[in-house]
């Protein structure tokens, strides 16, 4: 199944076996990277492809099931 997902949020970068045989140019797997949509490019989620950008820098193009949500931890009480 593929995910979707969201313009402008970040997400952890764990490759799946097809972006591990074609690896995006600037990122590594555990990276922080977010999802973002270039002027004349496909959109974001288009053939469970995305652009992202690591530190506001093009980073690449990946898989949308490469990127994992970060979750955030609750604090126990």
């Amino acid at each position: 199944m593929r995910r979707i997902v969201r313009v402008g949020v970040k997400y952890c970068y764990v490759p799946v076996p097809f972006d591990r045989m074609n690896p995006p140019c600037a990122v590594s797997p555990g990276d922080i990277v977010r999802v973002i949509n270039l002027p004349g490019c496909p959109c974001a989620n288009i053939m469970g492809m995305c652009h992202v950008s690591k530190d506001g820098i093009f980073a690449g193009m990946v898989c949308t099931n490469s990127l994992q949500p970060l979750t955030q931890s609750k604090p126990k009480d």
